[in-house]
């Protein structure tokens, strides 16, 4: 395994030198935002959604103090908008409250904040603070088991089984480049196989 993977890591560095998080963001309240919106919605979404939220509430203390009423107009189109506009205004607020007007940095001060799950906490951690991080989205969960590097179908369990598998100092990368990756190849229905860089370790195109 430790070899398998050393091979598809040399593969996307070669494929995606660099990566960055596909959420826009400028400032790290606004990343925590953006992640929230994105739950069962794509990030093509999120970010055309995005800058008329944050130019309508342009500070943290605008956000934290915004009419969750018009929040949820703003961000309707992302889906599931009634609990995404009231995350968004709860969780600013607690930043203010809490954690001094800053997304702390810390797991377990993360998962206090309306809205924040591991996936979210995990991104933050990592584009952030630059701290290991798997971020475990829907690319994550397909290709992790589509190479076999796990088996687990649970996303707590794939994100604990790729901490054991993927380096340290690779794994915020890592993550990004799988989004890359599913979206200009491995789509979940379909695949452009005969393009993709992974496919003698895939196990959908052996198949």
């Amino acid at each position: 395994m430790k070899k398998k993977v050393s091979e598809i890591i040399a593969l996307l560095e070669q494929k995606y030198p660099e990566a960055p998080c596909a959420l826009h963001y400028t400032k790290d309240y606004e990343l925590m935002i953006a992640v929230r919106l994105s739950a069962q919605c794509t990030d093509a979404r999120v970010n055309l959604v995005t800058p008329a939220l944050f130019a309508a509430y342009p500070t943290l203390e605008a956000m934290a103090s915004a009419p969750i009423s018009h929040v949820e107009e703003l961000v309707h189109s992302c889906g599931f908008y009634k609990h995404k506009a009231r995350d968004i205004v709860l969780g600013c607020q607690m930043l203010l409250t809490d954690y001094g007007g800053k997304v702390p940095g810390t797991m377990e001060e993360l998962l206090r904040i309306p809205g924040v799950g591991r996936k979210t906490a995990n991104l933050i951690v990592g584009d952030v603070y630059g701290k290991p991080g798997v971020v475990v989205d829907t690319h994550c969960m397909r290709l992790s088991k589509r190479m076999g590097i796990t088996k687990e179908t649970e996303q707590h369990k794939i994100e604990k089984d790729l901490v054991k598998k993927i380096p340290k100092d690779y794994q915020t990368l890592f993550c990004h480049q799988l989004v890359e990756h599913g979206r200009k190849y491995c789509q979940a229905r379909t695949p452009h196989c005969e393009e993709c860089c992974l496919g003698d370790f895939c196990r959908k195109k052996i198949k």
